[in-house]
């Protein structure tokens, strides 16, 4: 099952990367491969479900989670339905003097092995680009 650590220093504070990466609407404003993202419920402030969609080359698939915030500090998503086995991503933010300590975790299966093939190939390269997209995003709006 691929999975996927990463750790970075931002020049922002917590409250902002924080606000970023909570904010799942714009998603396909500047997240590769997604091509549709909404808020279907909110069960509090501090919890929704959403709906994402990603498209690569020939293949769009949508799947749902529970998306949980600690204000500033972490975002916990639980999978709930789509065409994986298994997924799980998480978001922890610490305030550091240079900034935003940011760690990055996913891991995930497809249910069809030809998925997690084709996936399974480009992972790492994938996530590099999503984490990316969110560091180049993140000096688009704060500078």
């Amino acid at each position: 099952m691929p999975e996927h650590r990463e750790t970075r220093v931002l020049p922002y504070t917590p409250e902002q990367i924080f606000g970023l990466v909570a904010d799942v609407e714009r998603y396909p404003e500047f997240l590769p491969w997604c091509v549709a993202c909404r808020v279907v419920s909110r069960k509090s402030p501090e919890e929704f479900t959403a709906d994402l969609a990603v498209g690569f080359r020939m293949v769009r698939e949508q799947f749902s989670s529970l998306v949980t915030l600690s204000p500033y500090r972490h975002i916990q998503v639980h999978y709930l339905k789509g065409p994986f086995q298994h997924l799980t991503n998480e978001w922890t933010f610490a305030a550091v003097p240079e900034g935003t300590r940011v760690d990055f975790f996913l891991s995930f299966e497809f249910r069809s092995r030809m998925l997690q093939a084709l996936i399974g190939a480009l992972f790492e390269e994938a996530v590099r680009r999503m984490v990316a997209a969110f560091e180049t995003r993140a000096k688009k709006l704060y500078g």
